[in-house]
């Protein structure tokens, strides 16, 4: 039998692998590593991928049912897993420093993460078969309707924030890539 949450407890297990490292650049260097440098290059960059992976793929997935690439469980999870680690490593990429479209950025972020957790709160309380289809049990019926209301809005919430993190991310890093490398 496999553990529950493991995309959770993976997400865990890799944030604090994450933190040993910043913290062992921060104890080299003395100094928070800048989001500018190559660390925080790399941190950036390499969240923003798994952000971006986050929303592409998963999306991509669940709307071509003809697709036999992984079950639709297997890819939330990638989902959820991506979802966790990306945002991470972008916040440890702001240097701590929350101001301007950079702050912005990392705000609808942290926005779009939490709306996460409370989409998967809302998802988990859907009656399910022990296959992992919902179930239309006529004495669940008034719970599972209110339930599928509360999971409409809260996609009505929680796409559009990934669209507007995104146009945001996006704006940063050509703004990032003009000011910093084009002007010099």
């Amino acid at each position: 039998m496999r553990p529950k949450n493991e995309e959770l407890w993976l997400a865990l297990f890799i944030a604090v692998a994450l933190t040993a490292l910043y913290g062992s650049v921060l104890y080299a260097t003395r100094a928070i590593p800048a989001a500018g440098s190559l660390f925080g290059h790399l941190l950036g960059i390499i969240g923003f991928i798994l952000m971006l992976m986050t929303e592409v793929l998963y999306s991509l997935r669940k709307r071509s049912r003809r697709a036999r690439w992984g079950s639709m469980e297997t890819w939330l999870k990638f989902h959820i897993l991506t979802g966790l680690v990306g945002p991470y490593m972008v916040l440890l990429h702001s240097s701590w420093k929350f101001h301007g479209l950079a702050g912005a950025v990392t705000l609808l972020t942290l926005l779009i993460v939490a709306s996460g957790f409370v989409g998967r709160y809302i998802y988990t309380r859907i009656p399910r078969s022990l296959d992992g289809s919902e179930t239309d049990d006529s004495a669940r019926a008034a719970g599972l309707a209110k339930t599928r209301r509360a999971m409409a809005v809260w996609y009505a919430v929680h796409i559009p924030l990934g669209m507007a993190t995104f146009m945001a991310a996006f704006f940063h890093i050509g703004a990032a890539l003009y000011y910093s490398t084009l002007l010099k």
